[in-house]
């Protein structure tokens, strides 16, 4: 084989890594993805993965419209673009965030490739390796991979059944200035969090806004289900009431279709300028074809309705969720009440570990994203992310059923053997399935 100490080809599964940047070293893969191969298969009832339940839409209507956007459009569709994404787009996008308070001007605007590209562009344009990103507690997994892979220390901050805790950020961000260290972001889902479940009310909106202000840190508001909420108007966008201090981040992935992949920032003026730089250098231009069939769409069809079709289906299996939660989970098992959005966030009875349960899970024929999935520091061991927007209701009450029995055997194993207890990552003011609570109807 070679003389002590020489190389040897292929003794290793990657021989380039040691030639990888340091950065490459955060990337891993996260939980969901994991998931998916597991999930995907028919037997299994997966309450893993937040995929959007597109068979709402007319198939015969998106047909028509992407035929004509070839025929009436194709020398532009099928050409290079702008970096900054279509003009016209983006005074459409414009007629969207009008619904959650957000005014513009076109020039405000960055089109992305779904806004998980713009979260890679604001942290790229904003952080250094070390400097702080303050992140709800939990958070939405996607961000954090950024976040570390860019090297920022990435600090969760507490959350009750409101959002994000005011007292608590001011606190991070006192507790990280006075460790020497440089805080450049607030990144925040206030409205149908991803994934709590919860939504800030407007009184914590201002408050966090202006703890933003008085530090001087930029707020990255990710509103990607503002507008899919199952009572009232939509809550009131962060960036409505500050439009120097917030980059507003949206997409068309929950409203319209997630395989266009078209989202959007909006940005101050300067913000907005390095964010169509970093855009080009990515990837010169967002895709002509997906821009005009979005735009398309919303020139043609009526978009309002069809987002109201879908908070019809997913208010629908929201209630499928929570009712067999309520009817099924052993005692000592709470959950959110989201009022909008696709996910709730369940807390397991004391000593049970969502990632080591996960197994017998997936032997029961259900699927879910264990707690962990949304920490950067091993909180969420006692939690599980279950999102109710694809599976129709009879499926979500089945998943649930499989998922109780577990929960049940689980408990059974640690009153007979004992169990080291996980530390608890809960919300407060859950549902608790020994006693009804009045806010579940």
């Amino acid at each position: 084989m070679g003389e002590a100490g020489s190389h040897v080809e292929g003794s290793r599964l990657d021989p380039w890594v040691d030639s990888y940047a340091t950065r490459a070293k955060n990337l891993s893969a996260s939980a969901i993805r994991a998931l998916f191969a597991v999930a995907s298969r028919p037997e299994v009832v997966s309450l893993a993965g937040g995929m959007p339940y597109v068979q709402a839409l007319s198939m015969d209507d998106m047909a028509d419209i992407a035929a004509q956007v070839v025929r009436d459009r194709g020398p532009q569709a099928l050409q290079y673009g702008s970096g900054q994404g279509d003009v016209s787009l983006r005074e459409q996008i414009l007629d969207v965030t009008a619904e959650v308070g957000v005014h513009a001007h076109p020039d405000d605007i960055v089109v992305t490739t779904g806004s998980q590209m713009a979260l890679d562009l604001v942290t790229r344009t904003f952080c250094d390796p070390g400097d702080v990103v303050l992140v709800e507690s939990p958070s939405y997994v996607g961000a954090l991979g950024v976040f570390r892979s860019y090297e920022c220390d990435v600090v969760h901050v507490a959350m009750d059944d409101d959002g994000l805790i005011p007292e608590a950020l001011q606190q991070a961000i006192d507790a990280a200035r006075a460790a020497g260290k440089n805080v450049k972001l607030i990144y925040t889902i206030p409205s149908f969090h991803n994934p709590a479940g919860v939504t800030q009310p407007a009184h914590r909106r201002a408050q966090i806004l202006e703890i933003a202000q008085r530090a001087g840190i930029a707020v990255l508001e990710d509103d990607p289900y503002g507008l899919l909420g199952f009572e009232g108007e939509p809550p009131r966008a962060l960036r409505a009431d500050d439009d120097q201090g917030v980059i507003y981040l949206g997409s068309f992935s929950k409203t319209i279709a997630s395989g266009l992949r078209v989202g959007w920032a909006i940005a101050p003026h300067g913000v907005r300028e390095k964010l169509v730089l970093a855009a080009e250098a990515a990837t010169l231009c967002p895709s002509n074809y997906a821009q005009l069939t979005v735009s398309q769409y919303l020139a043609t069809q009526p978009w309002r309705e069809q987002i109201k079709s879908f908070q019809e289906v997913y208010r629908e299996r929201r209630d499928a969720m929570l009712e067999s939660l309520q009817a099924m989970m052993p005692a000592g098992t709470t959950w959110t009440i989201p009022a909008g959005g696709f996910y709730t966030w369940v807390t397991l009875p004391e000593g049970l570990d969502a990632t080591a349960m996960l197994p017998r899970a997936i032997t029961e024929l259900v699927a879910y994203v264990p707690g962990t999935g949304f920490f950067v520091d091993g909180q969420g061991t006692a939690n599980m992310r279950l999102s109710y927007c694809y599976p129709d209701p009879d499926r979500i009450r089945e998943g649930v059923r499989r998922l109780s029995t577990v929960v049940e055997a689980e408990l059974e194993i640690a009153r007979t053997f004992g169990t080291a207890a996980g530390t608890p990552g809960s919300l407060s003011g859950s549902g608790e399935s020994s006693t009804p609570a009045p806010d579940l109807a």
